[in-house]
C-alpha cells in the first residue's frame, strides 16, 4: 500500500462545533480550541494514516467513511472496523506516544479533521464531559474486541462469518424478520473481516444460498432467516446482538 500523501490542508472548510465529539465544548473553550483543527477533503482509497507512523493527530469523520486496517508481514491484513461521520480515531497514538497500530483509509471522498495530539489531551483535561465521551468509545472498542477475540477462540471461520454477516446486516425494509447488507460485501472484504481466506467465504456462501438462508439481490445480500445463523453461532455458547 502507498504511504499516506502529504495533505492538502484548509484552515476554514470547518468549524469545531461540526465535530460531534466537542459539541458540548464552552464557548471559552471553542473559542481556544477551534484554532488547533486544520480540514482536508480526502478523495475515496486514499490513505489516512499508515500503520507505525509515528505521528499522534487524532483525526475526526465529519463526512464520508474510513476503514481500518491491521497488515501483517507477509502482506495478509484483518479489517478492523469501518468508520462514519461523528467518528473519531488516532487516539490512542495522542494517549500514550506510541506510533500507530493500523492503517486508515478512505471508503468514499471523506470531510476529515485533524488536531495535534497535545491539544487534544489539552482538551481532554479542560472538560470533564469530552472526556467521559472519548472514555465511553473506548470502553466500547474495548467490548468490540473482546468479541472479536472470543469468536476467534471459540468459533470456526465458517461460524465467523455467520457473526460477521449478522453484524452488517440491518431490518430489511417491507421483509418481516429479514435482514440485509447494502452494499454487499466483497467475498475478499468478508475473508480480511473474520481472518480467514475468500476461498472459504466463497463456498460458505454458497452453501448458505443452497439452503436458502441468504440471497443476492441487485444492491444488497439478504439474510433470509437471520435467527437460523445465529441459532447456529448459540451452539457455541455465544450470540450476536443485532439491531432490531
Amino acid at each position: 500500500m502507498d504511504r499516506a500523501r502529504p495533505p492538502v490542508i484548509i484552515r476554514n472548510m470547518g468549524g469545531i462545533g461540526d465535530i460531534k465529539l466537542f459539541a458540548s465544548l464552552g464557548e471559552e473553550n471553542a473559542k481556544r480550541f477551534a484554532p488547533t483543527l486544520t480540514w482536508r477533503t480526502v478523495p475515496a482509497n486514499e490513505l489516512v494514516i499508515d500503520m507505525d507512523d509515528a505521528s499522534n493527530d487524532v483525526l475526526f469523520v465529519v463526512n464520508g467513511s474510513v476503514r481500518v486496517i491491521h497488515r501483517a508481514a507477509d502482506g495478509k491484513q484483518v479489517i478492523l472496523g469501518e468508520l462514519g461521520p461523528g467518528s473519531m480515531f488516532g487516539e490512542m497514538a495522542a494517549i500514550d506516544g506510541i506510533p500507530r497500530s493500523a492503517s486508515v483509509t478512505t471508503l468514499r471522498a471523506s470531510q476529515i479533521g485533524s488536531m495535534r495530539g497535545a491539544a487534544f489531551m489539552e482538551v481532554l483535561a479542560a472538560e470533564p464531559e469530552v472526556c467521559r465521551t472519548v472514555l465511553n468509545i473506548l470502553v466500547g472498542r474495548i467490548r468490540s474486541l473482546n468479541q472479536q477475540l472470543t469468536e476467534h477462540a471459540y468459533l470456526t471461520a465458517v461460524e465467523r462469518l455467520y457473526a460477521e454477516l449478522l453484524r452488517l446486516s440491518r431490518p430489511r425494509a417491507g421483509h418481516d424478520g429479514q435482514r440485509s447488507i447494502s452494499p454487499p460485501p466483497t467475498q475478499q472484504d468478508l475473508a480480511e473481516r473474520i481472518g480467514s481466506r475468500r476461498e472459504v467465504v466463497s463456498r460458505a456462501l454458497s452453501a448458505l444460498e443452497k439452503e436458502a438462508l441468504v440471497e443476492k439481490t441487485r444492491g444488497a445480500l439478504v439474510l433470509t432467516d437471520p435467527g437460523a445463523l445465529n441459532r447456529r453461532i448459540s451452539l457455541e455458547g455465544l450470540w450476536v446482538k443485532i439491531d432490531q
